[in-house]
């Protein structure tokens, strides 16, 4: 499908990507920006369930920082009930990583406790609280005191400012966690080794603190943890598919009731996206920031 676009999320592979450190896939477009929100202007013969003028968010490979986007139909999503179209805009890269990965990949289970790394960001406020809605207990690092308040109210059950105190230590009073979600990397990635409970999945999606570490691999094989990684623009497409029903099966209900809802910190326009790309790259955001389009 053919949109018009109204609005699309900035996200960390974008910063790689214009650094020239995440290209494009094969065929898809060199501009910036994996997930859109707008209006279907042009439908193709295989996409039948979309008219023109249906209201969309969907996952792209690229071309989102532009006045339109070429998207594949089946990683489209209708707009939740009760949100317009700058709120949808933040959703399917966020959702469409934390589903794929927390979800199908860990397998996190109601019960389960849950560590999630950078709790305040973009991927932190969605995994916050997807993994409360389907019942673990959550536990979110970040600093300083604003952002754990908003891991707080977000919903997690214990929130540590890893300025203040050691997760490692926090996280095997309250038995180990089960499922870790880092973008850190750095020096995490060993202690979240420490803190990772028997049978653990360690998810790394990012790596602000760096990808080379020396380590004491030990624990992997002592506790019998699997520690994996993804990026989602080289998912098969038939994948993708997968999520984006499984999303609106299962969480779009939710974010129409509003048990979970968007979290945006600031929206710029496309022309600005340079500054938008500075305020991200500060670290001094919560939740997405977004472009607008239209």
């Amino acid at each position: 499908v053919l949109i018009k676009v109204f609005a699309t999320g900035v996200n960390g592979p974008d910063m790689m990507q214009r650094k020239g450190l995440y290209p494009a896939p094969a065929g898809a477009s060199d501009l910036l920006g994996l997930e859109v929100a707008g209006e279907v202007v042009a439908v193709g013969d295989k996409a039948a369930r979309w008219s023109v003028g249906d209201k969309v968010c969907g996952l792209t490979n690229g071309g989102g920082y532009a006045e339109y986007c070429v998207v594949d139909a089946q990683h489209c999503l209708p707009l939740p009930p009760g949100l317009g179209l700058l709120e949808a805009a933040s959703l399917p890269e966020t959702y469409f990583t934390v589903w794929s990965n927390v979800f199908i990949g860990a397998r996190l289970a109601a019960g389960e406790t849950f560590l999630i790394h950078g709790g305040a960001g973009g991927i932190g406020t969605t995994a916050i609280q997807l993994a409360k809605a389907f019942g673990a207990k959550v536990i979110a690092t970040d600093s300083p005191a604003e952002r754990c308040r908003i891991c707080t109210e977000l919903g997690a059950d214990r929130v540590i400012d890893y300025r203040e105190e050691d997760f490692v230590e926090v996280v095997r009073k309250e038995g180990g966690a089960n499922v870790i979600l880092d973008i850190v990397g750095g020096p995490n990635i060993e202690r979240n080794l420490k803190a990772a409970a028997p049978d653990a999945r360690i998810i790394q999606l990012a790596f602000a603190q760096g990808s080379k570490v020396e380590i004491n691999l030990m624990p992997v094989m002592l506790k019998r943890l699997s520690y994996t990684g993804s990026t989602l623009r080289t998912r098969p497409t038939a994948f993708k598919t997968r999520v984006a029903r499984e999303l609106e099966e299962k969480v779009w209900p939710l974010l129409g009731s509003g048990k979970i809802k968007p979290v945006v910190h600031a929206t710029f326009e496309l022309a600005a996206a340079g500054k938008a790309h500075a305020l991200m790259e500060s670290s001094a955001h919560t939740g997405k920031i977004l472009l607008t389009v239209a």
